[in-house]
């Protein structure tokens, strides 16, 4: 079913897939931050994200980022949704004991040159609220999946996923979760008191 979905997509003249451009970081960014912003406006407790915060992060995580990990959809040229994916530090954090000294800094420098990682991990990922409750959103998060996990098998060996947070309530994102057999490993719960 879901491979019929990609097809489809990939036959309409009005949907492009495309990769992010490291070269125009700060117009990637931007346009990253827009679609997130909007998407996750309705979120429970979800605070916009600035450019400042944007920038000082994607400086952080620039080693990581990787441009065939990071997709942008478009719509008639309009960019309206995103999937950010990473390779999962940990494994090669694991591999050396957590220890950067005496070499363990080295290792970590040759394995960011080239990552091949069991793990890929997508802490982000968003649609444009006008077309979140759209066959469309759908469409388009499956592509975005496909072509990163064609990528990640071939490039970096992978052979697992893992999708950040899910609200419950975001039935979309449940629903795609579902789709691709994800399996829940943890759930957390939230309270509230006032004080």
């Amino acid at each position: 079913m879901i491979e019929r979905i990609v097809q489809s997509g990939e036959r309409s003249p009005r949907i492009r897939i495309r990769p992010v451009e490291l070269k125009h970081f700060d117009r990637e960014a931007k346009i990253i931050i827009d679609i997130l912003n909007d998407a996750w406006s309705d979120n429970w407790g979800f605070v916009p994200i600035t450019e400042a915060e944007i920038a000082h992060t994607g400086k952080k995580l620039r080693p990581l980022v990787r441009e065939d990990l990071i997709m942008i959809a478009e719509l008639e040229g309009r960019p309206v949704a995103f999937m950010m994916t990473l390779p999962d530090a940990n494994e090669p954090i694991k591999a050396i004991g957590g220890k950067l000294f005496p070499f363990g800094w080295l290792k970590m420098l040759l394995w960011l040159r080239k990552p091949k990682v069991r793990t890929m991990r997508v802490p982000l990922m968003g649609v444009l609220k006008e077309f979140q409750s759209s066959r469309l959103a759908s469409q388009l998060a499956f592509m975005m999946i496909e072509y990163i996990r064609r990528g990640a098998i071939v490039r970096y060996g992978t052979t697992r996923g893992e999708i950040g947070w899910i609200l419950e309530d975001n039935q979309g994102m449940v629903a795609i979760a579902e789709a691709i057999d994800s399996k829940v490993n943890k759930e957390y719960s939230i309270y509230e008191k006032a004080i």
